[in-house]
């Protein structure tokens, strides 16, 4: 295993590095004023489009799309990097410093990368045509119907929502919630995750369905909070409900039954791309903990000259590198025996990642006293974003069952 850059990523790192320098991270302060100005709370901030516009320009734009698929797309009409995981792992680090603008002014954001990458291995001619092709301009925005309130989600296989076929058209009845990205005004298309068959076997009764939003019978009851916040930077989180809603046959992504397998194409490359960004998060957070504790006194000497402080800090040194190895190899497995020969390391990876990082920021916020919890730094908002990350895309105890039940399996033969 070699994680070297190759000369590519170093180019894209240089470039990137010097955005985030010069349009980022001075952006942030102006985001956060035009937010709070905003009458509309899911609005994006005008900033954003000038952002995308800048990256664009300098080609930094939807790297997300590893290999052969940015091809196919770009024979669409994308505009794909053709990285690999390896590649971009380092590039995601560096968004993920600047969470809530980074990812999105690179076309680079959930969830908006995960269905890019659903149409791109799975869509037909006409659905790339017409809704990924707009979505790797940046045109638009979608969202991933796939969570229900009423079942546990954990499990794929009790999703409720009925997709039933009525002629030349499918009809679509249910409810769903924390439906990423649906409250962005700008969002036109759902992929919607349902039962076509509730008799076939448990992992052929889904499929997946593209909706406008603009359907009769498609509405978005309510914007969801996450810890208290309304995440309408990031497109926010709806509770959508599907009453009657009819789409023309041709919608149905792949075939029916394909849902389960699509959806599990879909959150592999999800959940390492989180952890990419988490821990450029993590290194933000540590950074910020250290020139707070080298900036504030107590006691007679600056923080950082306490123990425990100094605790914190060698810690998270530490964690973020054991990290960082363990996403570089899962991305470097996904590059040579694909997503299922890396799938141990990304459930692990999945366990290991937010929680890792959960605990940097949560120091970080202790060093900064009351700060810490304030709107001021950030850091509560990127806990609550982390934090997020044990549930999404399956929550840790999901992951850690089937990663025991897998250990488990090489000894199951010694055991008879």
């Amino acid at each position: 295993m070699d994680f070297a850059f190759d000369a590519k990523t170093e180019e894209l790192r240089g470039k990137l590095l010097e955005f985030m320098d010069s349009h980022i991270y001075p952006a942030e302060p102006v985001f956060e004023e035009q937010l709070a100005a905003a009458t509309d709370p899911w609005v994006t901030a005008p900033i954003v489009e000038d952002l995308k516009k800048a990256a664009r320009e300098r080609g930094l734009w939807n790297f997300f799309l590893p290999g052969e698929r940015s091809v196919g797309a770009s024979k669409a009409g994308g505009l794909g990097q053709g990285l690999t995981n390896l590649q971009y792992a380092p590039l995601a680090e560096i968004t993920g410093r600047s969470i809530r603008l980074a990812p999105t002014a690179l076309n680079c954001a959930a969830p908006d990368t995960g269905n890019m990458e659903v149409l791109a291995m799975f869509g037909s001619d006409e659905q790339k045509k017409q809704w990924l092709e707009p979505l790797l301009e940046g045109e638009i925005r979608s969202a991933f119907a796939m969570t229900e309130p009423d079942v546990a989600s954990s499990d794929a296989r009790n999703i409720s929502t009925s997709i039933r076929r009525d002629g030349d058209e499918y009809v679509i009845n249910g409810r769903k919630w924390y439906i990423s990205g649906a409250m962005n005004p700008n969002c036109r298309i759902f992929i919607v995750m349902g039962k076509t068959d509730p008799d076939a076997a448990p992992h052929q009764q889904q499929s997946m369905i593209l909706v406008p939003r603009d359907t009769p019978g498609l509405t978005i009851k309510r914007g969801m909070h996450v810890f208290g916040y309304t995440d309408g930077d990031h497109g926010g989180h709806a509770e959508v409900l599907f009453d009657d809603v009819r789409v023309p046959a041709e919608n149905l992504i792949a075939a029916e039954g394909a849902g389960f397998a699509i959806a599990q194409a879909r959150l592999g490359p999800g959940r390492i791309h989180h952890c990419m960004r988490a821990i450029g998060m993590a290194e933000r957070a540590l950074e910020m903990m250290c020139r707070r504790t080298m900036s504030r006194e107590a006691f007679g000497k600056p923080i950082a000259e306490q123990g425990v402080v100094q605790d914190w800090i060698a810690e998270s040194r530490v964690r973020i590198e054991q990290q960082r190895l363990l996403v570089l190899k899962t991305a470097w497995l996904m590059d040579t025996v694909g997503n299922q020969g890396a799938h141990t390391e990304i459930q692990a990876i999945k366990i290991s990642t937010p929680i890792t990082v959960e605990w940097i920021v949560d120091k970080a916020i202790q060093a900064h006293g009351a700060g810490g919890v304030s709107q001021d730094f950030g850091l509560a908002e990127m806990w609550a974003g982390v934090r997020t990350l044990r549930l999404a895309d399956g929550p840790d105890e999901v992951h850690k069952r089937s990663l025991a039940r897998r250990e488990l399996k090489k000894y199951r033969t010694e055991a008879r």
